[in-house]
């Protein structure tokens, strides 16, 4: 079991801010919210309870999930959405640390326009912003940033990555202790840290009827961004991830964190991003024949999170707020780069580009979990359209060859009067079988009160001749489903009636079968079914030349 390969795990800021709106919503404070010690302390363990029952019902969704091998469902985030979201993701991680930044002690904003809402307050407060943290932040992301750089720019020259992060915790704790910035300049920092493990104690299972609205859409979220994280990784390292694998890790990980009273957990963007930096695709990693050797940074990360819980917590005790959120920022600028491939996309596919920016927008307007949703339904409308959209294409014999080319293209095909070949290059079910057949009509000049003039693709002078053998390709038709093959039922149908006698050419198993049980071969014999174009064009020529010779029309 094992997260993508050089993911790291842990709390997201946005499934933070998701549980927390939740757990405010499961255990409100009171009205009067003059709380005694006791009573804020009984309120805290209710809400941490409350945080940890959900942490266990999206492990049990995603466990559920796992079981139902529902990991198939990362192949409908397509790579658009998948950059979209985790760049709209990084948004709301960096406007949620600018009052940590600036020292402003601002309340949570929660829902939707959440990002716009912070990013208000923070505008609103600027004045009241502190200083001596402003200072440190500028400090620290004059540090941080350039040494990220170095380490991006000279990376093949460097033994080990330049530990910027590690120097400036260090600097920022020494400095602060020693000039007292947290009573002098009010200065948020750290604080004490609680040691060791908290006794396991397993959620109140009543809750969980309470939470399932709340966990679903945690679990998705986690699933959506840890699978979307992993596959920037694994396209930009050349390996390969098992979303079910994904499932079952965090799955596993959130049960048993929620035994300790953790909060849900997923890949996070900000230490994925500082563990890939700081050593995750150092030469020792790169061994891509040996994947498991890509956890050996993860590995030293856990090690050095669980000295810290059972003996360095109180060295961080004096570590200003402001480094960390300058440490979560820098670490994000890769999620941000991704902007710069739209350009490029925008001259690859116009469609990809808007379901970049569709997700996108919808990610930072609304929230994560509604910008997924939006992201992922746009992305299939535009699959669906574009179905919709492809057109029945004419063939010609290109010459001194054996291939049928579109009629359109214009170099020099070969076309036998009495005979349309025609290539349908979509699936054909319920949403478009109107097109088919309308498609259909028009060039063989199909109507139900009779027939009419066909269709040509040809010369606009050409003169087109009355169909007597037509050829249907379906090498483009992946699938069909019943009402799909109940029209091809009455095309032949239709065709015989119309003395036009219908041949399907290139028909895979799968459409053929379908067609099968639909009927077909009530209406067709077996001869009228072909393995490839030619043999079916091979098959019409000689039906044609049986009724006398014809011949051949070159457009040029």
């Amino acid at each position: 079991m094992q997260f993508g390969a050089v993911l790291a795990a842990g709390t997201f800021a946005v499934l933070s801010l998701m549980t927390g709106s939740a757990v405010e919503r499961l255990v409100p404070e009171p009205l009067g919210g003059n709380l005694s010690g006791i009573e804020r302390e009984q309120l805290d363990a209710q809400r941490v309870g409350a945080a940890a029952a959900m942490a266990f019902g999206s492990g049990a969704l995603m466990l559920g999930m796992f079981a139902l091998q529902l990991g198939v469902l990362s192949t409908f985030l397509s790579e658009p959405v998948v950059k979209a979201l985790t760049s709209g993701a990084a948004l709301h991680v960096l406007v949620s640390q600018l009052p940590s930044l600036l020292g402003l002690p601002l309340p949570r904003q929660i829902g939707c326009f959440a990002l716009f809402k912070t990013l208000a307050a923070v505008l609103t407060a600027l004045p009241r912003s502190n200083p001596a943290e402003l200072t440190i932040s500028a400090l620290s992301l004059a540090l941080l940033v350039p040494v990220k750089e170095l380490n991006v720019r000279f990376r093949d020259r460097l033994p080990t990555p330049i530990p910027g992060e590690i120097v400036m915790v260090l600097l920022a704790s020494v400095l602060c202790f020693t000039s007292s910035l947290d009573t002098r300049y009010n200065v948020q920092i750290v604080g004490l840290l609680p040691g060791g493990f908290p006794r396991p104690l397993l959620p109140n299972l009543a809750e969980l009827p309470r939470i399932v609205a709340d966990s679903l859409p945690v679990a998705l979220v986690t699933f959506a961004v840890s699978a979307s994280l992993a596959s920037i990784y694994a396209d930009k390292y050349s390996y390969t991830i098992d979303s079910n694998q994904e499932l079952l890790a965090h799955g596993v990980s959130n049960l048993i964190s929620s035994l300790f009273s953790c909060f849900p957990n997923s890949a996070t963007l900000a230490t994925t991003s500082l563990l890939v930096d700081a050593g995750g695709n150092t030469q020792l990693l790169r061994l891509r024949s040996t994947p498991p050797t890509l956890q050996l940074a993860g590995l030293f990360s856990c090690a050095v999170v669980l000295s810290v819980l059972l003996w360095l917590g109180p060295f961080f005790y004096y570590l200003p707020k402001a480094v960390l959120a300058c440490i979560n920022i820098s670490s994000m600028r890769q999620m941000f780069f991704q902007m710069q491939e739209l350009p490029q996309l925008w001259r690859i596919s116009r469609v990809d580009f808007a379901v970049w920016m569709v997700t996108w927008v919808a990610v930072v307007t609304l929230s994560v979990d509604l910008g997924l949703a939006v992201g992922v339904v746009f992305s299939m409308m535009t699959v669906v359209c574009r179905t919709q959209r492809v057109q029945c294409l004419a063939l010609g014999l290109a010459e001194g060859t054996e291939l049928y080319r579109p009629l359109r293209e214009r170099h020099k095909l070969l076309q036998i009067p009495g005979l349309c070949i025609l290539s349908y290059p979509t699936p054909l079910y319920f949403g478009t079988r109107g097109q088919f057949r309308r498609t259909l009509e028009r060039h063989l000049g199909l109507r139900e009160g009779g027939k009419e003039t066909p269709k040509t693709d040809g010369p606009p002078d050409a003169v087109a001749e009355p169909i007597r053998v037509v050829v249907l390709d379906c090498s483009g038709i992946t699938f069909a489903d019943a009402a799909g093959a109940r029209e091809v039922v009455q095309l032949s149908r239709r065709c015989r009636d119309a003395g036009i006698h219908l041949l399907l050419a290139q028909c895979n198993a799968s459409v053929l079968g379908t067609l099968t049980q639909a009927g077909l071969l009530d209406r067709v014999t077996p001869e009228q079914l072909f393995v490839s174009v030619q043999d079916a064009a091979a098959h019409a020529l000689e039906r044609l030349e049986s009724a006398g010779p014809k011949s051949c029309t070159v457009w040029v």
